[in-house]
């Protein structure tokens, strides 16, 4: 399964943004029925199994065990493992608009991480910008969920905020330490080893043995999950992980938000208010900031000219109420 990379890595984080933005919306579904530590094992042990038939198709092999197993062994469990349950389990008791913003912090985890332990990317006001024109982004858009009212307690927000730092130290580490892999190496690894540690778990824990089987609708999200936003993401990842740096690879968890976004305007047919254009643009800006693709001459006019957009469809948007 391989992807040309000859397009912008924006191009990729894009697709990304396509494959994980369902996902919240799927956790959601899955773990009504389905205990989220089995919930988790289930869906990384479909993607390893799947990824490591692509894997043996193309007749290629796991490594011997080494150096490089260990480093799978982190990835599995920072990766996959850790943040899967812990999101799963807290979106038992969190909204799914409070799980967005949580996850959006992972950039800015990441961006102090990679300036600690990275060679080549250090923090500078750029970044700094780039990462919170892209937070602000991001609560414009769910800001009217959060405002409604939301539900939620410490217990799940902590394992939210925990699965988002989790996501950041992979980010870091696998940029630092399984790049130049062959394709579907490292991903079929770690999967198969994030699969060793939440069976037994599940198994001890939850005893999914003695539950009934779950709905086909908690059976579909649990398989969209797997194939989807697990085993083809990850493929996609690690080749954008060969071109861009943590932190830009981290926007994407700005993105997810604008996924939903557009799907109820594409399918659902909504009309969102000024508040979503305005996120959309502080997304795509930070992006490009932290890509280093706007200095400093024009970028106080870029957001000026954002500031009077959104000024006059916020106006529009009030007339069409009246």
């Amino acid at each position: 399964m391989g992807f040309p990379m000859q397009r912008n890595p924006f191009f990729w984080l894009v697709i990304l943004a396509l494959l994980w933005g369902p996902g919240a919306m799927l956790i959601k579904i899955a773990v009504h029925d389905i205990p989220p530590l089995t919930l988790s094992a289930v869906r990384v042990g479909m993607a390893a199994i799947l990824l490591y038939g692509f894997l043996r198709s193309q007749k290629h092999t796991l490594p011997r065990w080494g150096s490089a197993w260990r480093h799978f062994a982190v990835m599995g469990l920072a990766a996959n493992a850790l943040p899967y349950t812990l999101f799963s389990w807290g979106e038992q008791y969190i909204d799914s608009s409070l799980a967005s913003i949580l996850l959006g912090t992972v950039p800015i985890f990441t961006m102090v991480l990679a300036h600690i332990f990275t060679q080549d990317e250090h923090l500078t006001l750029t970044k700094v910008v780039g990462v919170l024109l892209g937070f602000a982004g991001m609560i414009a858009l769910v800001g009217p969920t959060l405002v409604a009212g939301t539900q939620a307690t410490t217990w799940g927000l902590v394992a939210a905020t925990g699965a988002a730092a989790s996501n950041a130290v992979a980010i870091v580490y696998a940029r630092k330490h399984l790049r130049g892999l062959p394709p579907l190496v490292a991903p079929t690894a770690q999967l198969l080893l994030a699969t060793l540690y939440l069976v037994p778990l599940a198994l001890l824990i939850e005893r999914p043995y003695t539950l009934p089987l779950p709905p086909w609708t908690a059976v579909g999200a649990l398989v969209g999950l797997a194939v989807l936003s697990t085993a083809l993401a990850f493929v996609i990842y690690y080749r954008v992980m060969e071109r861009a740096t943590a932190t830009y690879m981290s926007m994407v968890t700005y993105m997810i938000p604008m996924v939903g976004l557009a799907l109820g305007m594409l399918v659902l047919h909504e009309r969102p208010g000024w508040n979503a254009f305005l996120g959309f643009a502080l997304i795509i800006l930070g992006i490009m900031k932290v890509n280093g693709l706007i200095h400093g001459g024009h970028f106080s006019t870029i957001l000026s000219t954002l500031r009077r957009k959104a000024q006059g469809a916020k106006r529009i948007v009030s007339e069409r109420t009246v």
